[in-house]
């Protein structure tokens, strides 16, 4: 019996496949990096034939280097980047390129839905206008109207791959329910477009592709795919999901009130609730989870896990110049762990992109506080801090949104993740304990779930998650470090406001 699972991410920086047996145990992976064409500032496009060959390749790897036979694998299901757009023809091809959510182009637009609708789309979707489908479909409608005469559907990369890999037509398009916060056009509490969202903005309805669950087979791999994937014709596709709903799973965030943690280059918070809510403060967006029934309130800091790479990088290069050895994670957690903390210590914000939630894409980084006193053990904790003391925010948004909820521990994924300094500090500026996840996987380790689900080799998402996810050592808060941070959270929350009115005047 085929009992083995593909799970690919195809992510910003690259396509990441990983095949595991039935138990979940890892068997190999491959990665393949991206492309992005940057001709000018504001474009940010990718091929989506390059995207695809990269899901072929990794997939024509994973089987080479387990000498697994075709026939061994149960099925497989692709995630991939979820706020861009590709345009799509009758015949199921590509006519524009990816459109990717850095892309910038469709700016004018989105102030367009937020003056007219800024509300309604929020209250339907979960998610405000921003660099998302909405206003990218607008202006492939306005600004490139012959080419939008002739789309039949828009998709995403993860439903393009999985389109072209089972020889869909333009009129078997699809998207799943994970991707509709973004979708500007949608109920999401019912999975369905919303007509007066479409009239609204001169989007036609029949351009958007039918709405499935993850987990619903969307196809089988062709004849000529199998000859480029070394699968077997025949092996069934699942529709997959946004990455970061495969990234949540992956985490086991198949409970209310687990909250998730993802610290790499973005360092994203999100939860688990058991429905949905519009957050007005334009703090928290709201998807669907890959769990049935089950949704994610969410927000992110563009690069707050960059921030961390960026300190070591500059103060390593000063120390270089002063004949120093190269300057590590391990040196500098040693450096701040050797700072007794204090309610004067330095404050660190770390919007060096601008803040994403809420928008205030003025705001830039600051150190605040500083004394003489001072070393660069206290900045850099200052840094660590500054993400937990932005995820204060989240939480307390989240507490106020749902009434009554209370989240039960933090899951803790990405590099991040192996700073023991950082997981104390996020646990004790966040009243949680903070638990490390086991797997290192990522995405593709979510999607291979949704691949058995899809399968029949699970009965339910949630039992097999639990069965191939476990956690590390919990790190508990510590009251009376707990206490100094509610002290901090109210400083630096006013010293953001401060800091955006300062920055909105020039």
């Amino acid at each position: 019996m085929a009992s083995m699972l593909i799970g690919i991410d195809i992510g910003t920086q690259g396509t990441k496949a990983a095949l595991f047996t039935e138990d979940g145990e890892l068997v190999t992976e491959a990665f393949r990096k991206s492309n992005l064409f940057q001709p000018e500032p504001g474009i940010v496009e990718e091929d989506p034939e390059e995207q695809l060959n990269a899901v072929c390749n990794t997939i024509k790897e994973l089987m080479e280097k387990s000498a697994a036979s075709p026939s061994d694998i149960a099925g497989l299901a692709i995630d991939g980047q979820m706020a861009g757009v590709i345009g799509i023809g009758d015949d199921g091809m590509n006519l524009t390129p990816y459109d990717s959510w850095l892309d910038t182009r469709c700016a004018p637009y989105i102030k367009q839905m937020k003056a007219e609708a800024a509300g309604e789309i929020l209250n339907k979707t979960g998610c405000a206008p921003s660099f998302n489908h909405g206003p990218k479909k607008i202006w492939w409608k306005n600004e490139h109207p012959d080419i939008y005469e002739k789309i039949t559907a828009f998709v995403q990369p993860g439903g393009y791959a999985v389109m072209r890999l089972c020889g869909l037509t333009g009129a078997e398009a699809f998207i799943d329910t994970t991707y509709l916060h973004f979708s500007g056009f949608a109920d999401n509490r019912n999975s369905s477009w919303d007509a007066d969202l479409c009239r609204r903005f001169g989007i036609e309805i029949d351009k958007l592709p039918k709405i499935v669950k993850p987990d619903e087979i969307m196809g089988r791999i062709t004849s000529n795919m199998a000859e480029r994937t070394g699968l077997a014709a025949g092996t069934p596709v699942a529709a997959g999901c946004g990455d970061t709903a495969a990234s949540f799973l992956s985490c086991g965030a198949a409970s209310e009130g687990i909250c998730i943690d993802v610290a790499g280059t973005a360092s994203v918070f999100a939860s688990t609730t058991t429905d949905f809510r519009a957050d007005k403060n334009l703090i928290l967006g709201c998807g669907q989870s890959a769990v049935p029934g089950l949704w994610h309130p969410y927000a992110y800091i563009n690069g707050g896990g960059m921030n961390l790479e960026w300190f070591r990088k500059s103060l390593g290069m000063m120390l270089r110049g002063e004949g120093s050895a190269e300057l590590d994670f391990d040196k500098l957690n040693a450096l701040a762990e050797s700072v007794e903390p204090r309610n004067d210590d330095p404050i660190f914000v770390p919007h060096l992109a601008g803040r994403n939630s809420p928008a205030q894409p003025d705001l830039r980084g600051a150190w605040a506080g500083l004394n003489w006193n001072h070393n660069a053990g206290h900045l850099y904790r200052a840094v660590c801090e500054g993400v937990a003391l932005e995820y204060k925010i989240y939480m307390q948004t989240l507490i106020a949104l749902y009434s009554g909820f209370r989240p039960t521990e933090i899951r803790i994924t990405g590099g991040g993740g192996k700073s023991l300094l950082w997981n104390r500090i996020k646990a004790d500026a966040l009243e949680i304990p903070v638990v490390p996840v086991d797997r290192q996987e990522g995405a593709p380790l979510g999607s291979a779930l949704i691949a058995g689900k899809a399968v029949g080799l699970f009965a339910d998402l949630k039992t097999a998650a639990d069965k191939w996810i476990g956690n590390g050592v919990a790190t508990s808060p510590n009251p009376k470090t707990s206490a100094r941070y509610r002290l901090r959270s109210r400083k630096y929350t006013s010293l953001t406001e401060a800091l955006n009115l300062w920055a909105e005047k020039g």
